[in-house]
């Protein structure tokens, strides 16, 4: 078996003096071949897809966070070769939603015991989502993340306080899969998945391999309200919060009142008015923990 690493140094965790020993130590004891590939800001898509097309691996495996599992997981759809996350980031959304977690041992096990499936990609104004995405109030305390040189969950918090008290309101117009009608809202998010890396529920519907997606819409809250929508997040159950309304379809538009912030996997992809979505299904192979 050969494995392919591509490691992202910059990715919030880092990845310490002692991942490559890590993965040496692991080629000898599970028996694979492999190589390692350490990203560099000059990096581009043909240069990975190269290396990819040039190693022939049977398994690449991402070291870093939900930004760099995005970039690897636009390489490998509609390929044969699966895609194993090596969580690094400072939330790990995509691999807690695997049943991966933190846990580079546990990703580790997966090259020889771990087990493959198939799961939806999303196309997002020609960008492609694996995990979750958004416009509104998490949109921009991404953003006020990305440009904070501390990382974690508290770094994340000190942001959503602050936010909290510069809520803006928009007015979305909507088509899904043919129905149209419109929305005022504080946040929007487009969810192939289920839950951010903070473990928080955003969308308690999601499957990663049914076809759909959601538009998981947060409706205008009185602020004393912030504590009972956010114990409902991490319970599994903001669908029945009274501000909260979650629709699943396979394709939609949404035009805003106003530019506002998108962000695609932990990434801010900048200010947009129209946001076109559509799914391919079962077009990525991800490896898990267990045959499901």
């Amino acid at each position: 078996m050969k494995v392919l690493f591509i490691i992202n140094p910059k990715s919030g965790k880092r990845d310490g003096p002692g991942l490559e020993a890590l993965i040496s130590e692991e080629s000898r004891k599970q028996g694979f071949e492999f190589l390692i590939h350490r990203l560099h800001s000059d990096d581009k898509e043909e240069d990975i897809k190269y290396e990819i097309d040039a190693y022939a691996p049977d398994i690449v495996a991402g070291a870093g966070g939900d930004g760099t599992i995005n970039f690897l997981a636009k390489l490998l759809k509609n390929t044969n070769i699966p895609l194993l996350i090596i969580p690094l980031g400072s939330a790990n959304g995509m691999a807690k939603e695997l049943g991966i977690g933190n846990r580079m041992d546990v990703a580790f096990g997966l090259i020889t015991k771990g087990f493959t499936k198939s799961i939806d990609i999303l196309n997002i104004n020609g960008q492609w989502c694996i995990h979750l995405a958004d416009v509104g109030l998490n949109a921009r305390i991404v953003k006020r993340f990305e440009n904070d040189s501390k990382r974690g969950l508290w770094t994340y918090a000190r942001h959503l306080f602050s936010e909290i008290f510069l809520i803006k309101k928009y007015t979305f117009h909507i088509n899904a899969d043919g129905s149209n009608f419109s929305r005022k809202a504080v946040s929007l998010t487009f969810a192939n998945a289920s839950k951010y890396g903070t473990g928080a529920v955003i969308n308690p519907v999601g499957k990663l391999n049914d076809g759909k997606f959601e538009l998981v819409i947060i409706k205008p809250f009185p602020r004393i309200k912030l504590i009972s929508i956010a114990i409902k997040m991490f319970l599994g159950t903001l669908q029945t919060s009274e501000y909260v309304e979650v629709i699943s379809c396979s394709e939609a538009l949404i035009r805003t009142s106003r530019s506002t912030t998108l962000q695609i996997d932990g990434e801010v992809c900048g200010k947009v008015k129209e946001i076109k979505i559509h799914i391919l299904q079962e077009s990525l192979r991800v490896i898990i923990p267990e045959n499901l």
